[in-house]
């Protein structure tokens, strides 16, 4: 006889009341967020990508995807799979948060999440896509070091997208600043 546990899974990542834990891209509370995420695309944009995907795309070893609750109740979404894992790069995806949780930042404990894992799955680089009208995902990637790239992906309109990109990698200089301003 086979014993499951009905315990929920652990948080991956908690910062004061917002805790994200790994989901399938399947489970019924990533559904609803990615039903939401896509409506308000249309909303944005006038269309938007499918958010229909192989749920095997965002889970081990080709991805991982996140859904972050505040107090309990699914705020928000995301993940990342492998774009091209012999350069160590991952992309995220379907990054999103509820229009009632923002300003809770929701985006940037998944992305630390999303970042946190990735890093330990030995990605060095990770990429990312919003579009222009996003200004408030522009601003959190820039205050969390995302700088604007070229399109990676061709068939891209450049009047639409903008780019990301961010190293997981720390270099020398890093470390050893860090470690002069710690002693300091």
């Amino acid at each position: 006889m086979t014993m499951r546990s009905h315990r929920p899974p652990s948080s991956i990542h908690k910062i004061g009341e917002v805790e994200v834990i790994a989901r399938a891209y399947d489970h019924p509370d990533a559904v609803r967020l990615l039903a939401a995420f896509y409506q308000e695309q249309v909303e944005r944009y006038g269309f938007a990508d499918p958010v229909e995907a192989d749920p095997a795309e965002y889970a081990h070893p080709h991805g991982h995807f996140v859904v972050a609750y505040h107090r309990g109740a699914p705020a928000g979404c995301g993940g990342y799979r492998w774009y091209e894992r012999t350069a160590g790069t991952i992309e995220i995806k379907k990054l999103y948060a509820l229009p009632d949780a923002r300003g809770l930042s929701i985006g940037s404990t998944i992305l630390s999440s999303l970042e946190e894992h990735a890093g330990a799955r030995g990605a060095r680089r990770i990429i990312l896509e919003t579009g222009v009208r996003n200004h408030a995902a522009i601003r959190l990637f820039h205050a969390i070091g995302y700088r604007p790239i070229a399109r990676y992906v061709a068939i891209r309109d450049p009047k639409i997208n903008r780019a990301f990109a961010k190293s997981l990698v720390t270099s020398v200089e890093d470390v050893n600043r860090n470690a002069l301003q710690g002693s300091a």
